[in-house]
């Protein structure tokens, strides 16, 4: 098998031939075992240079520790009053867009044989709502005005649907990916009855594009989340990443077997952010995070450290990631 058929293997719950390990462009060599792809109009304000709005007025701005990340701008906020979002959000005309064409010259770019195509939704409703009101103020709003925040992301993530089944159709891919970041590293940001209530009804609104067509989902989470695992499973979640590690990953993979994959597994933390921090150390929590997940099937290698654009130590330790996942992934299951 070729890398993305080992891949979808993996996503089918079967036992690949290798561990699939998927490094961001520049620290794999060969072509790309999985492309993401996402509609420029939902996605923008991540890929221009310096400061962009979205679709719905939010600044984001670059994170130079981060690698130019971009997150919200800290306190520039769209959304002050949650009952006044009629007069505030406004979803744009898209009728005039050439999906065909789009996707056409996107997919131009990888060889299909040999590449995944993964659609990106770029619809989170927990995370755009902290984006437009702030976490203290998003918060507070879901607990005293759930049926008003509701509202509001149910018209967000309707109009990210009809994005989206426009992509879906012309890009054809192998993977959907929804994202929604509901947890921090020590314990979600809200109560599992609070996601049901709000937050669930909509990602299962999302789900139902790819379940209907028969696509595979990848749910991205940060964070200590496992809370929510079995609510993901429900409406068709098959892999979950990054799966960090203050997560129970071992008993999750006894839970879930191959059901679940894991992708990821491994985190930069402790004596890893150490500056003087050793090739073997670097290496050994590679293997380790292998050792952990790997087993019998069920699991996708993806890490790495993030940092200041060209610090050659970052670059460093990204290499050492690199060459240990790739040597481990061709020889864990022989």
């Amino acid at each position: 098998m070729n890398n993305k058929e080992n891949y979808l293997a993996v996503l089918r719950g079967e036992t690949p031939e290798r561990v699939p390990v998927l490094l961001p462009p520049g620290r794999a060599s060969g072509p790309p075992t999985v492309m993401m792809f996402s509609p420029i109009l939902l996605s923008h304000q991540y890929t221009d240079p310096g400061p962009a709005k979205d679709v719905w007025g939010v600044t984001y701005v670059p994170v130079e520790d981060a690698g130019g990340a971009k997150v919200p701008e800290p306190g520039n906020h769209v959304i002050t009053d949650i009952t006044k979002w009629r007069d505030i959000i406004h979803a744009p005309d898209i009728s005039g867009i050439d999906w065909e064409a789009l996707a056409k010259k996107d997919l131009e770019t990888i060889n299909r044989e040999e590449t995944a195509v993964n659609y990106g939704a770029m619809c989170n409703p927990f995370l755009t709502l902290m984006a437009l009101m702030g976490f203290e103020e998003g918060l507070l709003a879901m607990c005293e005005e759930p049926e008003e925040v509701y509202a509001l992301l149910e018209y967000i993530t309707d109009f990210c649907i009809e994005v989206s089944e426009k992509c879906i159709d012309y890009y054809q891919p192998d993977v959907y990916a929804m994202c929604d970041d509901i947890a921090a590293w020590l314990n979600p940001f809200i109560s599992l009855s609070l996601y049901r209530e709000v937050i669930k009804p909509l990602h299962v609104k999302l789900a139902k594009l790819a379940n209907d067509r028969g696509i595979p989902i990848d749910m991205h989470c940060c964070g200590h989340c496992e809370i929510f695992i079995d609510d993901w499973r429900e409406f068709g979640v098959v892999s979950w990443n990054p799966a960090q590690t203050c997560n129970d990953l071992k008993k999750i993979k006894e839970t879930y077997g191959n059901s679940l994959v894991i992708t990821g597994g491994w985190d930069a933390q402790g004596e890893l952010l150490e500056r003087d921090v050793s090739e073997e150390v670097v290496k050994r929590s590679v293997y380790e995070a292998f050792d952990r997940c790997a087993p019998g099937g069920g699991y996708v290698f993806s890490g790495g450290f993030l940092g200041v654009v060209g610090d050659p130590v970052i670059a460093k330790k990204n290499q050492w990631v690199a060459e240990a996942a790739t040597e481990y992934a061709e020889k864990f299951y022989k």
